[in-house]
């Protein structure tokens, strides 16, 4: 069986060149992007080349954080919340961002709207930009 610590060594060695990790952020998106199309560049894309499990893999990724992405532009704030809450298995107590349970209940019902502190703290916490909160998009 391969040792822990080695196994440590080469996966950061592996993630300092294409980063294998979910992807939380425009940074981390351009980088697996860049890793992608380098990966693509050399052929990795094939079938049979030894990397196209690493490319089908960081495609995956991509794919992950851009599906989180599209569904943010195109639904209200309080779908966005609902969406992101059940992606990342969330109950309304789960959400200190917004305020207590009762708070997280209010504005998912529609009686209390996310106000600028709010959408600055979700955007952080889910990695997507704070305006999506607010209707700005």
């Amino acid at each position: 069986m391969l040792a822990v610590k080695t196994l440590v060594r080469h996966y950061e060695a592996l993630c300092a060149l294409v980063p294998l990790r979910p992807i939380r952020t425009e940074a981390d998106y351009d980088a697996a992007v860049a890793a992608l199309d380098g990966l693509l560049d050399a052929g990795a894309g094939g079938e049979q080349h030894p990397l196209a499990g690493l490319t089908a893999t960081l495609g995956e990724l991509i794919g992950d954080y851009e599906a989180t992405r599209e569904v943010a532009v195109s639904g209200s704030s309080v779908d966005i919340l609902r969406f992101l809450m059940g992606q990342h298995a969330l109950m309304q107590s789960d959400l200190p961002e917004i305020g207590s349970q009762g708070v997280v209940s209010e504005v998912l019902s529609g009686k209390r709207r996310l106000n600028a502190r709010h959408a600055r703290a979700l955007a952080e916490r889910f990695g997507i930009p704070a305006g999506v909160f607010l209707g700005v998009r």
